[in-house]
């Protein structure tokens, strides 16, 4: 299960010496074709990584055979010596591969300002290569884990061929996208255009409701790259379907390894006048430090939640709101319903229900508590 599982494509995960663990630190995933075309989408963040750099001008004739990622450092604000290096990795990367290096996306993922020893990163590129395999899947899913507790991978089976993806985040996790780097194959005849089409599509409902702290990186990026290996040309609507799943699959994984969470929190609001109202209502709640101590504290405080919808654009009237907690209405009308010590927050899912009775549009936003463990984890992050 990763992303060696569609055909056409080998993988390898090496340690590089870039973490002070010695665990594997860089990975290489490859395209072996027949076909070659990709959709890549990148963090909004203005402030971006020497490798985001380099991959917004990879990805733009939709053509990308190989990914090769690293974890150790994230060669963001490294200056032009950083970006020299982003560059020597896809060239070593071409060489080794028989290709050009602009056909390479170049990942890191670390702490800010760490500049990676170029030597090591070159020798890693050198190993991964030669270590290439077809099962090569789960050890590259390894080697990009950086705070990540486990490791991420994702299958999706269609008719005759096959979705597979790996992901690495569990921290800064908010739109957009989540902290992240992910790689997706399939082995479906899908012209670039409509990777675009589905890759936007599927992120759009996945990891950009994903909102775990409010944070967003400098490196994010999701790549998705076919090979036609299976001979299949699925429709878009088929193929756009089989992509959304892998891509919440992995969203969920990143959630649930969230840095040092008690519990997971699916925030779902409904009746709204717009999808766009609906997200901003969810994500508000999500991004309340004050609700998400309180879910920490087993405390099924709607007010809360009550205070983060007024702070939104959204059409509702104040005095007629709707709240459910792990599926008890708390709060009917904007005043004080059932019971609130009948909400059992004991387990780690726990569900928001908001009802602002203004239209017919819904939406759905993740987040986590807020814990003394991701504070611990926060106050002395090492890569």
């Amino acid at each position: 299960m990763s992303v060696t599982h569609p055909s056409g494509f080998t993988a390898a995960g090496v340690a590089a010496g870039l973490k002070s663990s010695g665990a594997k630190d860089l990975a290489l995933v490859v395209n072996q074709g027949p076909t070659f075309d990709s959709a890549t989408v990148f963090t909004a963040n203005r402030c971006k990584a020497n490798p985001v750099l380099w991959s917004q001008e990879v990805v733009k004739d939709g053509t990308v055979k190989a990914v090769v990622l690293n974890s150790g450092g994230a060669n963001c604000y490294t200056g032009p010596e950083g970006f020299q290096t982003t560059h020597a990795v896809a060239e070593k990367v071409a060489d080794g591969l028989g290709i050009g290096a602009i056909d390479v996306v170049v990942c890191s993922t670390g702490l800010i300002g760490l500049a990676n020893d170029r030597d090591d990163l070159l020798a890693g590129v050198e190993a991964a290569t030669a270590e290439l395999a077809p099962d090569g899947g789960p050890s590259a899913a390894e080697a990009i884990m950086t705070t990540d507790s486990v490791s991420k991978n994702t299958v999706v089976e269609g008719a005759g061929w096959t979705v597979g993806g790996m992901a690495k985040g569990a921290g800064m996790l908010a739109p957009q996208l989540a902290t992240m780097l992910v790689v997706i194959t399939t082995d479906a005849v899908v012209p670039a255009a409509e990777l675009d089409s589905a890759l936007r599509a599927a992120t759009r409902v996945s990891f950009d409701r994903l909102d775990s702290d409010g944070c967003m990186s400098t490196n994010d990026t999701v790549t998705v790259m076919a090979s036609g290996a299976s001979g299949i040309t699925p429709t878009p609507e088929d193929f756009t379907a089989a992509l959304t799943q892998a891509c919440t699959d992995l969203a969920m994984q990143l959630l649930q390894d969230a840095e040092g969470a008690d519990h997971e929190i699916a925030i779902t609001t409904l009746h709204a006048a717009t999808e766009e109202e609906a997200v901003e209502v969810s994500r508000s709640v999500a991004r309340s430090n004050l609700f998400k101590a309180a879910i920490f504290g087993n405390d099924p405080n709607w007010g809360r939640v009550l205070a983060s919808i007024g702070t939104t654009t959204a059409q509702f009237d104040p005095a007629d709101l709707d709240v459910a907690m792990n599926g008890v209405w708390v709060c009917r009308q904007s005043t004080p319903a059932a019971d609130s010590s009948t909400v059992d927050l004991t387990g780690r899912e726990v569900t928001v229900t908001i009802d602002l009775k203004s239209g017919d549009a819904r939406a759905t936003v993740w987040t986590n508590d807020l814990t003394h463990a991701y504070v611990h984890e926060n106050s002395a992050y090492s890569s």
